[in-house]
């Protein structure tokens, strides 16, 4: 088991997410006591007679007047058995792009949704989102079980509609996990519950800390985008010449040979470096300084890679987009794309369809993808790229879709088909229905 769990949450507005993050570290004593004053006195402020923990998470001015949340607040907390990193993600149709950015890392997510609602369009939708991510596991907490009276089939109707979407979406019976919930008064969340004698599983803590999770990719190949070239000329190094960056997957080892990308060159590391001194050898999430052992002309976005298995270098790749903008994506539309530290102008040359979320289903060619869409298109860029297919290597099989006007973020793409539902069948004008397979 992973001593580190990465989870994001997500749901549609109102739905609780930032009062289950705060009483997740209230009741786990993840709060310091500065914090936790700040919070009981803007409770009072606001006329409520207990401690309105979602301030806990909502830090920006603007949604605490507005009572949503805006933005990504991550924080961290840990308890005996596990340190976890958590993504709190916007609940809003617009902030979609947000939950993207929350999800991307995320090894479980989970999807709030209030008991007196259901399964919302929202819901489907971060469900469909999560699984094109490749979010291995899922977590459908049913908050507010208290408003409902804590009845047993009201959960239980929520429950199957929702394994049943995730299923269809490819997720094995096995790696979703509905939860009775009330945020507000702690119902199963850190404590069980005397009012749900009906659920005989784990509280949300409990999951959290037990489910078995895959680790940051160390098992993948080793992928390395440059970030910076390091030049140094002084008395303790000598025309020193290193390669600055953040392992994105794999592990590097002194001797290691490498190939860099796209030019194909290869030779060997000779050192790691970092601030606290030499490297034996680096794992993904280190950020430190490569030196290799021959001088070969490198730059910032260029890819140093392990000479097997090396990703494929290409001007045109098959692509899943989850469309971001309010401006509509068309065939023919000129973007860039960054990759790592890469950015490359680029074409979607075709748009082959379009997935309903809602309906589990395919459109094939569409006129366009708006926002929130998720579509399959053909991407060729100006310069080659170094990529890997997203269902073999997250880290280096993601990329960011950018409006070369004005530098703002169109969409997130995965490279190759993160929704094999968005493989139209042929045979059908309007779509067809297909199974979805989460990533790695």
């Amino acid at each position: 088991m992973s001593d580190l769990l990465r989870l994001a949450t997500a749901g549609s507005v109102d739905d609780g997410k930032s009062t289950l993050v705060g009483r997740l570290l209230y009741d786990t004593k993840s709060v310091l006591a500065d914090t936790l004053d700040a919070v009981h006195r803007a409770s009072v402020d606001k006329g409520l007679s207990t401690p309105d923990l979602s301030l806990l998470v909502d830090g920006l001015r603007s949604e605490r007047e507005q009572g949503i949340t805006i933005d990504v607040a991550y924080r961290y907390f840990a308890t005996p058995k596990r340190s976890f990193v958590l993504a709190d993600t916007p609940g809003h149709v617009q902030y979609t792009r947000n939950t993207v950015t929350g999800a991307s890392t995320a090894q479980l997510a989970v999807l709030l949704v209030d008991a007196r609602k259901g399964v919302l369009e929202q819901t489907r939708r971060h469900a469909a989102v999560l699984a094109l991510l490749g979010v291995p596991q899922l977590v459908l907490a049913v908050n507010k079980i208290d408003l409902v009276d804590y009845d047993e089939g009201i959960f239980e109707v929520i429950a199957k509609e929702f394994t049943d979407h995730a299923t269809a979406l490819g997720y094995p019976i096995g790696s979703v996990l509905s939860i009775p919930v009330s945020a507000l008064v702690g119902d199963n969340v850190v404590d069980r519950s005397a009012h749900t004698p009906w659920y005989s599983g784990p509280t949300l803590l409990e999951h959290l800390e037990n489910v078995p999770v895959e680790p940051d990719p160390h098992h993948v190949p080793f992928r390395f985008p440059v970030q910076y070239v390091i030049r140094t000329n002084t008395a303790e190094h000598t025309d020193y010449r290193g390669y600055a960056g953040l392992v994105a997957a794999g592990t590097v080892t002194k001797g290691d040979e490498i190939v860099v990308l796209p030019a194909g060159l290869r030779t060997t590391v000779a050192r790691i470096d970092t601030h606290d001194g030499e490297l034996d050898e680096a794992e993904a999430g280190r950020s430190v300084t490569l030196v290799l052992a021959d001088e070969i002309d490198i730059s910032r976005g260029d890819l140093i890679a392990a000479a097997v298995d090396a990703p494929a270098v290409t001007d045109e790749f098959d692509a899943t987009l989850a469309w971001l903008s309010e401006k509509a994506l068309k065939p023919g539309a000129r973007v860039l794309v960054k990759h790592g530290a890469s950015t490359v102008q680029a074409i979607v040359a075709d748009l082959h369809a379009r997935f309903d979320e809602q309906k589990l289903s395919t459109v094939a060619t569409p006129d366009a993808l708006q926002l929130n869409e998720i579509g399959q298109v053909t991407i060729r860029t100006a310069e080659p790229l170094p990529v890997d297919d997203y269902s073999v290597n997250r880290r280096t099989g993601a990329f960011l879709v950018i409006d070369a006007a004005d530098g703002s973020t169109l969409a997130a793409g995965l490279v190759g088909a993160g929704l094999s539902a968005l493989e139209t069948d042929p045979s059908c004008t309007g779509g067809g229905n297909a199974a979805v397979s989460p990533g790695p």
